[in-house]
């Protein structure tokens, strides 16, 4: 890594997303940040600067091609390119509900959002960095990405579709200087999750911590990542016990 690397995280408004932002800007990257919301973007934006990052953040919604092209293209013309991608942004539906009282436009709301975002955005950062034979991707899964859990509903679901859509990439990658991973961050004390379990009552991860996890993978070059899927909380510990 060095002081020119650009990293690109959707979803960086709240939540994980400013975690991620802020972690990454204390290692001195350059930042390419968007979220649908205009306030809490510029709020983010802010805290960048004021950590000596540069940044470029653009209000964007990441299941739009226009927006996405938009987004990419400004962040292109400022820094050349993308070199890390993380596809953080998803939303949860209208909380805990069976399936079977699932509201149909809800279920298929979901399901665009959190799998057409991680699939459109990586799709127009690709072919940049297949020309530099150079690159990461990191998508953001969920255990209920591989269990199926009830009351979960099209989270869960839009879940397994993005274990898929990285794997398959994965494949597709292989000896390409590009690698795709996903990583489950486990359950953090967010809005998200607030809708998820609203009556959570048991500890809940830190966004912080766990943003680390990510800065880890992200830009230790000389790990092997294509394909493979990450549980955050048992890196985060492997990571301390080497303290």
């Amino acid at each position: 890594m060095n002081k020119n690397t650009v990293v690109m995280i959707t979803g960086a408004s709240k939540g994980l997303g400013r975690a991620l932002t802020l972690a990454f800007a204390k290692q001195g990257v350059r930042l390419a940040l968007c979220a649908r919301g205009e306030e809490g973007l510029r709020k983010v934006e802010q805290e960048v600067r004021e950590l000596g990052a540069e940044v470029v953040a653009v209000s964007a919604d990441t299941t739009n091609v226009k927006d996405i092209n938009r987004f990419v293209s400004i962040v292109e013309e400022a820094f050349g390119g993308v070199d890390i991608l993380i596809n953080n942004a998803s939303i949860f539906g209208p909380g805990p509900a069976l399936l079977a009282d699932y509201p149909d436009h809800e279920f298929k709301e979901v399901l665009f959002a959190n799998v057409m975002n991680p699939f459109l955005v990586t799709k127009r950062v690709l072919p940049g960095m297949l020309i530099r034979n150079s690159g990461r991707i990191l998508n953001v899964t969920s255990e209920a990405g591989k269990t199926g859990y009830a009351e979960w509903g099209a989270y869960g679901i839009s879940k397994f579709a993005v274990e898929g859509l990285t794997q398959t990439w994965g494949d597709e990658l292989q000896d390409t200087g590009v690698s795709i991973a996903m990583v489950d961050p486990g359950e953090m004390d967010t809005e998200m999750h607030a809708i998820a379990v609203p009556d959570c009552d048991y500890e809940l991860a830190d966004p912080h911590e766990v943003a680390n996890v990510f800065v880890y993978l992200a830009l230790n070059e000389s790990l092997e990542v294509n394909g493979k899927r990450f549980e955050a909380q048992s890196i985060f510990q492997e990571l301390r016990e080497e303290l």
